[in-house]
Parts: C-alpha cells; structure tokens; sequence
C-alpha cells in the first residue's frame, strides 16, 4: 500500500499540525494581548510627539477597539508617553538654545507655561515645546500643561470613537 503524502504547494509540503497551529494563535494573541498593545501604544505615542511623524491617533484607536476595557490606561499610557516626548524637545531647546533671542522665541515667552496646553497641535506642538525648554521655562509647568492638553485631546477622540464616556 502507498503511503498518502501531505498537501504540498509549489513543492512545499505544508506541515501543520493541531499544534502548530494552536502555537501560532498564542503567539498573535500574545502579540495583540493588551500589554503589548500599550506598550506599542506608549513607544508610538512618545515618537509621535518628536519630530518623527507618526499617527498617535491611529495606534490609540486599534488599542481602544481591540481592548476597550483598558481604555482609560490606555489614555494615560498615550499621554504619557506623548508628554515624554514633548518633553524631549523641551530639553533639546534648553541644552542647545542659543543665548541668542529669537523673534518666534519670545512670543512663547509672552504666552508662557501655559501656551504648552495646545503643544499637541500639529507642526506648532514640537515648535512650542522646543521655545520653551530654550527660555527655560519651569520644567514642572511644562509637564503640567503638556499632559493636561494631551490628555483632553486624547479623551476627545475616544469619546468620538465612542470608547470612553
């Protein structure tokens, strides 16, 4: 009697089992798994909110539909790490400013600690956080304002995803 060979395509034999099939639905599931979603969520959120352009906003939807029930983790993780990376550009203007008085450097300086509410904001956001460490702004005021307007940005588009209430 012929032995029956397994199903092959192209010349390869295709050799899954029950249990390799079960190991790779553990491994994207432990890949998909809420911790690894915020931990995704915290690097692309830090990045994000450098001078690297990339969709916070994206990453923070699929871990708010694959995970609804950390979603408000999930908003302090975002802001977190967006806050942290504003917070990096803070420090690039504080430690190479120049002594040099900029005329866009001094409108920050008008507005203040405050103006930093609104760093989220696209193309002006790394600008504001950059004026800021540059005037030295007290770093504490910074991380404040910062967090405060990332957080309700992030809040705003949850409620919009309709995730959080």
């Amino acid at each position: 009697m012929q032995k029956k060979r397994p199903p092959s395509e192209g010349g390869i034999q295709i050799l899954y089992t029950r249990a390799r099939i079960l190991s790779i639905l553990r491994a994207v599931d432990a890949f998909l798994s809420a911790e690894a979603s915020l931990a995704s969520l915290l690097v692309a959120t830090f990045l994000a909110s450098t001078l690297i352009p990339l969709s916070s906003e994206l990453v923070l939807f699929g871990v708010l539909k694959l995970h609804p029930e950390v979603a408000w983790l999930a908003l302090v993780v975002a802001t977190a790490g967006n806050t942290l990376g504003g917070m990096t550009s803070y420090l690039i203007g504080r430690y190479f400013g120049s002594k040099k008085p900029l005329r866009q450097v001094e409108h920050m300086r008008r507005w203040g600690a405050p103006a930093l509410f609104f760093a989220w904001l696209p193309f002006v956001g790394d600008a504001l956080c950059i004026a800021a460490g540059w005037l030295k702004l007290d770093w504490r005021a910074a991380v404040a304002y910062q967090a405060a307007g990332r957080f309700a940005r992030y809040w705003a588009l949850s409620l919009a995803f309709g995730v959080t209430g």
